[in-house]
């Protein structure tokens, strides 16, 4: 296929193209905070949220639209956050209500939208709700969470495995019965297809939603719904692939992804909008997830936008990975709006996934250029500014209850979640140095992120810190990077080009994937004004790990 054929296949169109302004978020850079690990405040250890509040001037100063806080409700931290005991109140470790309050203030001031995680799909087991459930086969909660009796011999009523490994149901004594949960036993199941659950959860996202928050992150949105019938899930298809917990060896099939799922989004949808300047994100994994996104976000009644794992876990960035990502989300006039994520909270680092060692800075630069041009909403985790690696947490340190019970064959996410590096040496009166804590840190930094601080970024003009808010400037100011249509110019092996266009503006990303210098695209005959460049990017010529923005 030539470069002229291949600029006729446009990927992303549809409402970007000709949205409205009043959609802030569309094409909108969100900035995500883990509070474990962003800023201290109290000295135990820990981030909280007036850390995040006194710490929020180096976010707005990047040029970002939007924060996403994750969870920061009262937990017994078995999931640490993700499993909820009180979805209408701040844990203790985290501060309370009149922190957040205090932060809605500050976000509000340096101009910033407030998103926080919502997680529907399951509670804490110390949750009200769940203590309530679980006392009887006939109190007012009683079907507020998927109980099965067990099948005659007393085995499990399907063969349901959770993502966290081994069988997704927990007997309990009290009822006779087992609970459903789909990651941690200490996460049961909230039986979404209830209308009355459906009805409480609506209330939390109205408490939060009048607290001042702008929108929503959903936290495992297709796992909100099962198959009542409870149907065995089928083998998943060996592909070769390490396969490292029990999870792995099936297709979730009725475990997840129940085709009532957009009936929920619907009525929460209706709610999140009478409120204004709001927006929506589904966080949508699993096999299906492709299609699930879309369907999750068609047309105006549903959620704004969604994010996969397209990026999150795979082994290398290449041109078809790219490529594969993008080409789903068209231009019929209800499609969806994507929203992307290279690293997160769950998800390695990707500058640890995606280049060796002594490309590392190279590939940073790279990286940012093309993850800040792709048309949809790009989701920034902390550090990622500073080009942060994967650390290498020791077993004795662990904190993460996957990492644990699966060790060694796993991705820990306590190497992601290690705390944001804000100097490189220690401050005066601090234990330990990095500026997050004066206190030992609840996970241990590295030598080689603190490298990285932002003290030591900050003053160089070449730093990935200053890079990243030159481009966010830039992409700001250009409608076509902001909210533009999308095309695949060119898809090589090792060279990518997209199309960008909005409002007469053209503007086209340039990029190398790898260590050796390629050709300039043949047919990219007008090179145009180039309005960002890296690693000796050029009209003309693409060295390793060359980008360049070019306006056409």
């Amino acid at each position: 296929m030539t470069m002229a054929q291949q600029d006729k296949r446009p990927v992303a169109g549809g409402q970007g193209a000709g949205a409205s302004g009043n959609e802030w978020w569309r094409g909108a850079a969100i900035y995500q905070i883990y509070p474990r690990s962003f800023m201290d405040s109290n000295g135990d250890g820990i981030g909280d949220l007036a850390g995040i509040t006194a710490r929020l001037g180096h976010v707005a100063a990047l040029g970002v639209d939007a924060i996403w806080i994750s969870p920061f409700y009262t937990s017994p931290m078995a999931d640490f956050g993700y499993d909820i005991a009180d979805y209408c109140d701040v844990d203790p470790i985290f501060g309370n209500l009149a922190d957040f309050d205090a932060l809605v203030v500050r976000a509000k001031e340096l101009g910033l939208k407030l998103i926080v995680d919502q997680v529907y799909a399951h509670t804490s087991d110390l949750h009200p709700w769940f203590v309530e459930s679980r006392s009887s086969r006939e109190n007012a909660r009683a079907d507020w969470y998927v109980w099965a009796d067990p099948k005659p011999e007393g085995s499990p009523p399907s063969n349901w495995q959770s993502v966290f490994g081994g069988p997704s149901w927990r007997w309990d004594g009290r009822r006779g019965q087992y609970y459903l949960h789909n990651f941690l036993d200490r996460q049961p199941q909230l039986n979404v297809h209830n209308p009355k659950v459906q009805d409480a959860l609506l209330d939390v996202a109205r408490f939060w939603l009048d607290r001042g928050v702008s929108g929503f992150r959903i936290d495992a949105l297709n796992f909100t719904m099962h198959d009542p019938e409870l149907r065995d899930n089928p083998p998943a298809p060996d592909d070769g692939s390490l396969r490292t917990r029990s999870f792995d060896f099936q297709l979730q099939r009725y475990n997840q992804s129940h085709p009532d799922v957009v009936r929920f989004i619907e009525r929460l949808q209706a709610l999140i909008a009478s409120y204004p300047d709001t927006f929506s994100l589904a966080e949508v994994g699993g096999r299906e997830a492709r299609r699930e996104m879309q369907d999750y976000t068609r047309g105006r009644e549903r959620l704004d936008s969604a994010y996969g794992f397209d990026f999150l876990y795979a082994p290398e960035l290449t041109p078809a990975l790219v490529a594969k990502a993008l080409e789903p989300w068209g231009d019929a006039p209800d499609a969806g709006w994507p929203s992307w994520a290279f690293e997160n909270h769950d998800a390695p680092r990707a500058l640890s996934r995606w280049c060796a060692s002594e490309d590392t800075d190279a590939f940073a630069r790279l990286k940012m250029m093309l993850f800040l041009a792709l048309r949809g909403n790009p989701i920034i985790y902390q550090g990622e500014e500073l080009g942060l690696l994967q650390d290498e947490v020791p077993f004795e340190l662990l904190q993460d209850p996957e990492a644990i019970a699966n060790w060694p064959l796993t991705l820990s996410r306590d190497g992601v979640r290690t705390p944001m590096p804000w100097c490189e040496l220690a401050a005066e009166g601090a234990l330990v140095p990095g500026g997050f804590s004066n206190a030992q840190p609840w996970l241990p930094h590295s030598a080689v992120n603190l490298a990285r601080a932002v003290d030591r970024q900050e003053g160089e003009a070449g730093s990935l810190l200053n890079l990243t808010r030159r481009l966010l400037m830039l992409r700001k100011d250009s409608a076509a990077l902001r909210r533009g249509d999308c095309a695949l110019v060119h898809v090589g092996e090792q060279v990518l080009v997209l199309r960008r266009r909005c409002e007469g503006e053209t503007v086209y990303g340039i990029f190398n994937i790898g260590a050796n210098a390629q050709d300039w695209p043949a047919d990219l005959e007008e090179a145009g004004e180039v309005v960002a460049t890296v690693n000796g990017g050029v009209p003309g010529q693409l060295g390793p790990f060359a980008a360049l923005w070019l306006r056409a």
